[in-house]
């Protein structure tokens, strides 16, 4: 049995999370189909960060961007990207020439008519998706992958648009996608194994760690994000600070908390002002113009280096919104406030499990570590709570007030699985 404190022993478990990731049951005889050429589209920040890193594989890529300007844009950041790659030595100049010279861009989709793999990169709602999907299904060559990059949408819904919903299936990159490691590749009932081998195989190929997914709401990591999201949101109208429980988060091990976190990524996803009740803090943040780094200002407030400092306007919103909810405000020690932040979305880890969104325990390990910079010296949120032990998790759990799930009791009263 592998010591849970030892360094080398974590990075062993590691290693073997891995390796066992891409070993999908059914799958030892399937052969990927061939993929000599991918499109992408949409030109954004994720759009261009796939296309980067299916080029530096030399996987030829037609970029899809029908604004000019993002499309103009879409080009210099990715020509940027693969030139720094000479300049670190991760390319050679002959390397970095054929990615760039392997770059065709069209403004319309019609032009990845003859493109082995497709990966929709568009905006995150279902009618979007759809639309994108429909169109490539009249004009894709027969076989054709065609994936879609959604962080949390129904993957089956988006198919059911298609007249091939055996060809479609998730492929969910992390930004900055030419970077993070993680792939989670999700399939649905009606995903043909060769396609689903395909995914996996490009995902290797373009030196990602794989991971193979249900189709439920936010696949494996989102879904837990979605749980943190949800516990940091409620804590800090409990009488903690955004920057304390950033802070408490970052001392964990993580590179960047949860507050700061959502700053960057934008506190107006999904959100609408025509929609918006004014009933979470992202909702009063944003109908206070603050959405985060792009404003200037969101939990936090940021000078021209967005170094971020406390925000007494945003503190004010926190304490209102508690007010009107009746909330009452208590001191929190550290390890209280780890917990919250931890100890929920391990829970909600069991659930995925029995659920069969994830195949093992080791693959929720992977997903964290590559896609979320899980701190790598605990081995990834299962691995953790196999050290802490049930007794320690549930005692901890009651303490917060939460009622540990059937799931977890029984996950961790077994034995850790391999499969």
């Amino acid at each position: 049995m592998l010591n849970m404190n030892r360094p080398n022993d974590v990075e062993a478990y590691i290693a073997r999370a891995e390796a066992d990731a891409v070993k999908i049951p059914g799958l030892e005889n399937v052969r990927p189909r061939g993929i000599a050429s991918a499109g992408v589209i949409g030109g954004g920040t994720m759009g261009r960060g796939i296309a980067t890193a299916l080029l530096c594989a030399e996987i030829p890529v037609t970029l899809i961007e029908r604004d000019p300007a993002t499309l103009e844009r879409a080009i210099a950041e990715i020509t940027s990207i693969i030139e720094r790659n000479v300049t670190t030595r991760r390319m050679s100049a002959d390397e970095a020439a054929r990615a760039i010279k392997h770059l065709t861009t069209a403004n319309e989709i019609e032009a990845l008519e003859k493109s082995d793999l497709v990966i929709e990169a568009a905006y995150e709602t279902m009618a979007v998706k759809q639309d994108i999907f429909s169109r490539l299904d009249r004009i894709a060559r027969k076989g054709a992958i065609l994936a879609s990059n959604t962080s949390y949408l129904d993957v089956l819904e988006i198919a059911s648009s298609t007249s091939r919903p055996q060809d479609v299936l998730g492929m969910h990159f992390f930004s900055p996608a030419h970077i993070m490691k993680l792939l989670e590749v999700v399939r649905t009932s009606a995903t043909a194994p060769d396609a689903l081998a395909t995914a996996i195989s490009v995902g290797l190929r373009i030196g990602k760690k794989p991971v193979v997914a249900g189709n439920a709401y936010g696949f494996i990591g989102n879904r837990m994000l979605a749980i943190r999201r949800h516990e940091a949101e409620a804590i800090i109208l409990e009488g903690v600070t955004p920057d304390r429980v950033d802070q408490v988060v970052e001392n964990f091990g993580f590179r960047m908390g949860p507050f700061r976190m959502g700053d960057l990524a934008g506190l107006d996803l999904g959100w609408t002002r025509d929609t918006s009740t004014g009933a979470t803090v992202r909702e009063r943040l944003c109908e206070a113009g603050r959405r985060g780094q792009k404003t200037g200002k969101g939990f936090f407030d940021y000078d021209d280096q967005r170094k971020p400092v406390v925000s007494p306007e945003a503190m004010d919103i926190i304490a209102g919104l508690a007010a009107d909810k009746g909330i009452a405000r208590r001191e929190w020690s550290d390890d209280s406030i780890l917990d919250r932040m931890v100890l929920p979305m391990i829970d909600e880890a069991a659930k995925i499990l029995a659920e069969g969104i994830a195949a093992r325990e080791s693959d929720i390990d992977v997903v964290w570590l590559h896609g979320y910079n899980w701190p790598r010296h605990t081995g990834g949120p299962m691995h953790y709570a196999r050290t802490l032990g049930l007794d320690t998790i549930c005692a901890r759990l009651k303490a917060m007030g939460r009622t540990p799930s059937d799931q977890l009791r029984k996950l961790l009263a077994a034995p850790q699985e391999r499969q």
